[in-house]
């Protein structure tokens, strides 16, 4: 076996040891977190989304008068239109961010993107080799993966209602919806990842996408062709199955999502973007933070080692230019 895969057996050992309650109590404790957030969200959305329902409706005749073109243009080929909305606008995010991050990645430059680096040592320049090796396997999961789950999703969608209705959601609705999504990706993958941290499914199957302890944007859906099923696509496909959504949702959505998981991946701690210091330590470490948001890590004390290191600290939004590698140097080690 690997150093990490015993890295990660001994995770599934340490991890059982999760309070009084064990797996259950961490279970019922998630529900109260995410039931908590359902009322608070009912209780106060009106006044939280106040501003922005009114630039929707201000700007709403907009939008339907857009997606109605759209859909006469495509009128009696519903499936094509859900096809081209939910692969062409999330195919063109994916790629585009990434390749700005490759040209980082490969030249170096621009170095003042370069100083933001969350691994220093490493990924400077990124090998060639396997780099090519990675987009192969990313092109593959793509194309051959998720464009087929993009089709089933579209035939069981339609079964539940109408994800090509003519008339466009409410802004209430849209925001509600991806609520709930968020919800469901962050049970949906927290669970599964971690499951194929399991010894058995580590070599087989997990180890692949972690041959990079150092990640960039485009190994996001580097992976086992399982695990791209099970672990990257379902639980972003399974909350707008589960809700019956419309395709501009479904689309936004699936947008966001790429995006997410690039910066998540891609190795530089910029400013004014999400940071990806959770993940990142997730590849360095391999035994913690195997969840979205962090809020099933923090219930299930998978953080717990990310919470005493210096990338703890570092996981905040960056709002000024100075690199935190910086601001918050890495303590120095005994005899420097």
């Amino acid at each position: 076996m690997s150093g990490a895969a015993k890295t990660s057996s001994s995770s599934s050992g340490s991890s059982g040891q999760e309070g009084p309650g064990g797996l259950w109590d961490s279970v019922k404790k998630a529900a109260f977190v995410i039931g908590s957030g359902i009322l608070f969200l009912a209780a106060f959305g009106n006044s939280l989304t106040w501003h922005l329902q009114r630039f929707w409706g201000a700007s709403g005749d907009f939008w339907q008068d857009l997606w109605t073109r759209l859909y006469l243009a495509f009128e009696g080929h519903d499936a094509a239109l859900f096809f081209f909305g939910t692969m062409l606008f999330p195919t063109l995010t994916f790629w585009m961010s990434n390749a700005l991050l490759l040209i980082v990645d490969i030249t170096g430059k621009p170095s003042f993107i370069a100083r933001y680096r969350i691994q220093m040592d490493k990924n400077s320049p990124v090998d060639p080799v396997k780099l090519r090796h990675a987009l192969k396997t990313v092109l593959f999961n793509h194309v051959f993966i998720s464009g087929p789950m993009v089709v089933i999703a579209y035939y069981v969608m339609s079964w539940i209602g109408n994800p090509c209705d003519p008339e466009l959601p409410t802004f209430h609705r849209a925001l509600m919806e991806l609520a709930v999504f968020s919800m469901v990706e962050e049970i949906m993958f927290y669970y599964s990842h971690r499951l194929f941290h399991h010894p058995g499914l580590y070599k087989h199957f997990h180890k692949q996408h972690h041959e990079w302890t150092a990640p960039i944007g485009v190994v996001a859906i580097y992976a086992h062709p399982l695990e791209h099923v099970i672990s990257n696509m379902l639980p972003v496909v399974m909350g707008p199955l589960m809700l019956g959504s419309h395709l501009t949702t479904t689309t936004m959505w699936y947008c966001l999502a790429l995006f997410s998981t690039t910066i998540s991946h891609c190795g530089y701690h910029l400013p004014f973007l999400p940071s990806p210091e959770f993940h990142d330590f997730h590849h360095l470490k391999f035994n913690q933070c195997y969840g979205v948001f962090g809020v099933l890590d923090r219930l299930h004390s998978t953080d717990a080692k990310f919470r005493q290191t210096k990338q703890y600290e570092r996981h905040v939004l960056l709002t000024s230019l100075t690199p935190l590698n910086e601001s918050i140097p890495d303590t120095p080690k005994k005899g420097q």
